[in-house]
């Protein structure tokens, strides 16, 4: 009883000390007020601007990192998934780190309207995601996306381009009417 009792108020803390920390951002980023955190231990941080759209949310464990100078855009509608890397600011990998730091790459970050972003996501500067795009789960977004496409693979690469919704739907289910099976099962 007392163990129950004791998570249940550490996870109130918890929750409490995240809401905190999102009210921050939403103070010192520009955030539509329909924008959701979605989970604990979302990082939005920087000297940079980040604004996001209405109707969009990120996942736990989540990083927005945006330097001074630069920005990260996030469209509306965009559904990013837990464990999601954005940043504006990196070291070439031609750099040698024995002899210094190097010049660091900085740039822009945008993500259009209606995005999917799966679940462990890495997506460095200078990346543009384009609307309704959607790039897979633990992918490494290298170049620009394309509106209307689909993504994924270290490093990300095309996969194929999305239908239209109204195809989708008809694909799903042209057979109903004829005799046939709609799909290999029945």
């Amino acid at each position: 009883m007392f163990w129950r009792l004791l998570s249940r108020n550490l996870l109130r803390v918890r929750s409490i000390y995240w809401r905190m920390v999102y009210r921050g951002y939403s103070a010192t980023y520009r955030l539509d007020p329909t924008f959701r955190f979605n989970g604990p231990a979302i990082e939005f941080y920087g000297d940079g601007a980040i604004e996001v759209g209405p109707d969009s949310y990120i996942g736990s464990l989540s990083t927005v990192q945006v330097c001074a100078g630069h920005r990260v855009r996030i469209g509306r509608r965009c559904r990013i998934s837990h464990n999601v890397r954005i940043y504006t600011q990196t070291v070439p990998s031609e750099t040698d780190l024995r002899i210094g730091e190097g010049i660091p790459v900085q740039a822009d970050v945008e993500i259009g309207d209606g995005v999917w972003i799966g679940v462990n996501v890495f997506i460095g500067p200078g990346i543009s995601i384009g609307d309704n795009s959607v790039v897979g789960a633990n992918s490494v977004v290298t170049r620009n996306v394309p509106a209307g496409e689909v993504w994924a693979g270290v490093p990300a690469r095309l996969i194929r381009p999305k239908q239209p919704a109204s195809d989708a739907a008809r694909g799903a289910f042209r057979d109903l009417d004829s005799d046939r099976p709609t799909h290999r099962f029945q």
